[in-house]
């Protein structure tokens, strides 16, 4: 299995694990919370089909990656993702980021540029600033957060299974558009999670990006649905949208959080689209 080690912990080193498949102009997929890079298998496949280098990875404290006790910031998983995209000579690449991974595009992009970055995607993304403050009215409350934390430090197991519940939109979706055994498996992926990164990455949604956005100067899609109850599109994805000149938004209707594997045949559409402007025709494929 390939890792690429991005620092060390004492004596231990920190490695990610990530996926490197295909060919054709690289798309780099970045997980959201509390899954891998796995996460993204309805995607996968459909990208790969339309003849692209589809890499995915874990976080840290995610997956098969390594489970330190420090480094779940923002500047830290950016300088993750640098250092992965160094050791694969990535150039001319998108970035597409779901939830979580959201934050790490716009915090590369704000930190190391644009430069060897072709596009950039947002789906069901953290981005811009998610907390209630004086100069952002249109944040969430802190007691939102403060009593997410409490959940998850009280009992992480007890809290994916609520979280799942409204990541999915199971009232409404569950046998419809999400199996049981689909929303079980996320569950077990979440709970293989180190138990120090489940915490410490909650109070990360609320980092600031709206700076980082500022730099954001590819083309960019941004996808979000509009039943989102972990991110509401008005605290996240309409504003994102706003933020970043000349940015797609594509609201995906009745979507949850999740849309990635709810509502896969909408934003495959959307992505495929997106990446193959500018790509022109695919060899073999007559179109």
């Amino acid at each position: 299995m390939p890792y690429v080690t991005v620092g060390k912990e004492n004596s231990g080193n920190i490695d990610l694990y990530y996926e490197d498949h295909g060919a054709g102009k690289p798309v780099v997929l970045i997980h959201g919370y509390p899954l891998s890079g796995a996460s993204w298998e309805r995607q996968t496949a459909v990208l790969l089909a339309e003849g692209h280098r589809v890499i995915t990875y874990d976080r840290r404290g995610f997956g098969k990656s390594s489970q330190p006790a420090t480094g779940y910031n923002y500047g830290a998983f950016a300088d993750d993702l640098r250092k992965l995209v160094l050791h694969l000579e990535l150039a001319d690449f998108a970035l597409a980021g779901f939830s979580m991974g959201g934050g790490e595009v716009a915090r590369y992009i704000g930190k190391y540029g644009s430069k060897g970055v072709r596009k950039a995607v947002f789906i069901s993304s953290v981005p811009p600033f998610l907390l209630k403050t004086p100069d952002n009215p249109e944040g969430l409350d802190a007691t939102v957060f403060e009593g997410t934390e409490k959940a998850a430090a009280a009992d992480r197991y007890a809290f994916f299974t609520a979280f799942f519940q409204d990541f999915y939109n199971t009232d409404l979706l569950l046998g419809k558009r999400v199996s049981e055994q689909a929303v079980q498996a996320s569950w077990n992926v979440a709970v293989g999670a180190s138990a120090t990164a489940s915490l410490a990455c909650i109070p990360t949604w609320h980092e600031d990006f709206r700076n980082d956005l500022t730099h954001v100067d590819v083309p960019t899609l941004v996808i979000h649905g509009d039943a989102d109850r972990i991110l509401p599109i008005g605290a996240s994805g309409q504003r994102t949208a706003k933020l970043i000149k000349g940015a797609r938004l594509s609201v995906i209707k009745d979507g949850p959080h999740c849309v990635t594997w709810t509502h896969a045949e909408e934003v495959n559409r959307e992505l495929v689209g997106f990446l193959g402007e500018g790509i022109g025709k695919r060899a073999g494929s007559g179109t």
